[in-house]
């Protein structure tokens, strides 16, 4: 190797070591969210336990404490071990609305042959279970850890809930690829979503960071395949449906059906609506 390019190498490595030195006792690992989430899981439901005998339960409750306070140390040393057994302490209500999805998404869906397939094979319903146990963080004001904890999921099911959005009960996210929940969406209870929607932002202006940005979903609305909704003062009406490939960033009133206005063009070049209703 040359030697100016060796200089610079060498340099470069000891940049490279002193950054690491000095950022490592403050950085929660990517390793320990993952083993906090799988740990959850197998606590809330058994299909996710790997054949576990009962026995083996409070061993394990013991140590889902002892990860979680490891992953928040780095981040708030001083109140690591409250949080931690606040978290395990908090499982209980967890599991009942995380129960609830899980009905709400059988219920709904004919291809679901029971909850226990929902629980254990649905990635909607595994980025709900991730997105809930990361918001009980986000609400105690956590950096980092909450979005490493539903990054988890992103990373495993292509469905990305930001931790601070807030969702209402009976949550359901249907094949679940490329769904994206921003940070200040608000979602009511009973609410569908399938493939590809986003609740996003008009704008990515750094500036707006503390702002609602993101739209609201009221109660009973179902969001069909690749519906785009924008917009902080944007709200979806209660028991509205929202049709896919819609592109919305203006509020519509209870009720709503929202379509994409969809066309057929035979090869005479005639032209025909196939959507009886479009907004």
């Amino acid at each position: 190797m040359p030697t100016d390019v060796r200089t610079r190498l060498d340099a470069f490595l000891d940049a490279a070591e002193a950054a690491r030195a000095a950022y490592g006792p403050r950085a929660p690992s990517m390793a320990g969210a993952e083993a906090v989430v799988g740990a959850a899981l197998a606590l809330l439901f058994p299909a996710f336990c790997g054949g576990a005998g009962g026995g083996a339960v409070r061993a394990e409750a013991e140590r889902f404490e002892r990860l979680v306070r490891a992953l928040l140390a780095p981040v708030v040393p001083d109140r690591a071990g409250r949080l931690a057994e606040a978290t395990l302490g908090a499982l209980p209500a967890l599991h009942a609305v995380l129960l609830d999805d899980a009905e709400a998404t059988w219920a709904g869906d004919p291809a679901a042959a029971s909850v226990d397939e929902v629980v254990l094979a649905y990635p909607g319903f595994y980025a709900t279970a991730a997105y809930r146990l990361a918001h009980t963080l986000y609400r105690e004001r956590v950096p980092l850890v909450p979005r490493l904890l539903t990054e988890v999921a992103h990373r495993e099911t292509g469905v990305d809930v930001h931790p601070g959005a807030r969702i209402g009960r009976r949550f359901t996210i249907d094949h679940g690829t490329g769904v994206v929940v921003g940070e200040t969406a608000v979602v009511g209870d009973d609410v569908r979503v399938f493939q590809g929607v986003t609740l996003g932002a008009l704008s990515v202006d750094k500036g707006l960071a503390r702002v609602k940005r993101h739209p609201t979903i009221e109660d009973g609305v179902v969001l069909y395949a690749n519906a785009t909704v924008l917009g902080g003062d944007t709200v979806v009406g209660a028991g509205s449906v929202v049709g896919g490939n819609v592109w919305l960033t203006r509020s519509v009133p209870p009720g709503s059906v929202v379509t994409h206005v969809a066309q057929l063009k035979t090869r005479d070049g005639h032209t025909e609506p196939l959507i009886e209703y479009h907004i």
